[in-house]
């Protein structure tokens, strides 16, 4: 039973990993394989083939902290403020989101041997695969800390995310197999370089579509040198005037930014911009504006640009055409940006299509 719960899980494991894995000889799991095999119980050499294709979503899984200030800060001196601890990290939040869609999700990540792990897994586990999360020793799992005003508008926020420099392509070779049988990757940009260009031409060698999220400004140097074959960029404003070099001051230079991005190779480009709306561009179709949804009571903006992904995604998976992605998306941004979860416990398809009519009337 131990071994068939574990090949539920990983149907690509060896049978070194699995005796290492449950503490168990190869000779020992060699002969159960084979009377399950015998039995019926398992075929092949991938034993239980995975029976739907997964979402695979690549980065970050943190421990998010939100310090939220009760009076105006003041810098040098102790303020007064509430707490609260959630699950984060842009894959993850992802992740979840899709998970609570209806979809068989797969997350890839590095963590440390730590309780912020265990209070991740804990959170996580119903709504994803964590089987190919990998332990880092010696590292601690990211964290993530903000510094809210009493609206809820983030005022700074402070990251440690020392371990995403142990976020290797070696660690993703081997997991080749799932990612080969994905329907959709997804990457954010808390991985270096190397890895997003060693995913980018996986996804392009199995006509797998690939989803890049940029995570902040800074780590727009960590876009692929060639963009050719990506089918989304969902961007905001400030990473796609970091990426160019240039500023975005009115919907003219807003709508080029998306362009320029469409020109380098990028099947689907969004460029977010908080309250103004979005920008929406791509091939053979016309670049258009799509304006924010008005939230009068906002409690929580983390969270929010994940949502959007995560439903823009979901959509245009379920075969929606690109406007209605990205509105479907506003919606479960704009509920989210009411809630104080990372990811809305209420989130569901069902859920979010009733929210979409609702909008759409």
């Amino acid at each position: 039973m131990k071994i068939l719960k574990y090949l539920r899980k990983n149907p690509y494991a060896s049978q070194l990993e699995i005796a290492n894995d449950l503490q168990m000889s190869r000779p020992a799991v060699a002969n159960i394989i084979s009377q399950l095999i015998k039995t019926g119980k398992i075929t092949g050499r991938a034993y239980i083939l995975p029976e739907k294709k997964e979402i695979i979503c690549i980065g970050g899984a943190n421990v998010d902290r939100k310090y939220i200030v009760k009076n105006k800060l003041q810098m040098g001196t102790s303020n007064p403020t509430t707490s609260l601890q959630s699950i984060g990290g842009v894959a993850r939040n992802i992740a979840e989101n899709l998970g609570r869609l209806g979809h068989t999700v797969r997350l890839l990540s590095v963590v440390g041997n730590d309780m912020e792990y265990e209070s991740i897994e804990k959170a996580s586990s119903h709504w994803m695969n964590l089987f190919s999360v990998e332990k880092i020793p010696n590292y601690s799992t990211g964290t993530y800390s903000a510094i809210l005003d009493s609206q809820g508008e983030m005022l700074f926020a402070l990251a440690n995310m020392d371990i995403y420099d142990q976020f290797t392509v070696d660690y993703l070779k081997k997991q080749e197999a799932h990612l080969t049988n994905a329907q959709l990757l997804i990457i954010d940009m808390n991985c270096p370089k190397d890895v997003i260009e060693y995913i980018q031409a996986l996804s392009s060698g199995h006509k797998i579509p690939l989803a890049i999220i940029p995570v902040s400004s800074p780590k727009m140097e960590r876009m692929p040198q060639s963009l050719e074959g990506i089918e989304w960029l969902i961007a905001n404003k400030d990473e796609a005037e970091t990426y160019f070099q240039m500023k975005i001051e009115d919907e003219a230079s807003w709508k080029k930014a998306a362009e320029l991005f469409v020109q380098k190779g990028i099947n689907h480009v969004v460029i977010t911009n908080g309250s103004k709306g979005v920008i929406l561009a791509g091939r053979d179709m016309e670049t258009a504006f799509a304006p924010a949804i008005v939230v009068d009571d906002v409690i929580d903006v983390t969270g929010a640009g994940d949502a959007f992904v995560s439903a823009t995604l979901h959509a245009w998976l379920e075969g929606a055409e690109i406007h209605q992605a990205v509105s479907t998306g506003m919606v479960n941004a704009s509920k989210t940006l009411q809630s104080a979860e990372t990811v809305r416990t209420e989130l569901s398809k069902v859920s979010l299509i009733n929210e979409l009519e609702e909008y759409t009337r």
